[in-house]
């Protein structure tokens, strides 16, 4: 029997995820490590910040890792995303297939830049949607 999902949290709690995800993205590629895994926490980002939106307005939103999905259903609550913001969906191939071995090509370099402006650019725009400051503060 699948469990409840628990309390949401607050937007904050998201934002401050999608931030930490960005940061990890930021990290330059270390010796040995994969653009893909890079990649992986930009597309982290994008979805936190996304949900962070969701959950701003009190919209209800599946536990998923398709950006697609959260980008239409903000779209049907109503909400404008600007033009930059629907390029996200590039970056759900980062949560699934980019994971695991027996991809035909590695991410270059040019698609890591490329993941990480369009998840910069998901952040900040949440950002201009949640009020990042805690709440109290």
């Amino acid at each position: 029997m699948p469990r409840d999902r628990p309390d949401p949290g607050s937007p904050h709690d998201w934002m401050r995820r999608a931030m930490a995800d960005l940061a990890l993205a930021n990290v330059p590629l270390p010796a040995g490590g994969l653009y893909e895994d890079l990649c992986f926490h930009a597309q982290q980002a994008a979805e936190k910040a996304l949900k962070a939106v969701y959950v701003r307005f009190g919209w209800p939103f599946r536990y998923v890792h398709d950006l697609e999905e959260l980008v239409t259903g903000l779209r049907g609550h109503g909400l404008s995303l600007p033009e930059d913001i629907e390029s996200v969906l590039v970056l759900t191939t980062y949560a699934s297939d980019a994971r695991y071995p027996g991809l035909p090509e590695s991410v270059t370099e040019d698609e890591y830049d490329h993941a990480l402006a369009v998840a910069t650019s998901v952040v900040r725009w949440a950002e201009s949607i949640v009020d990042v400051s805690p709440p109290g503060s």
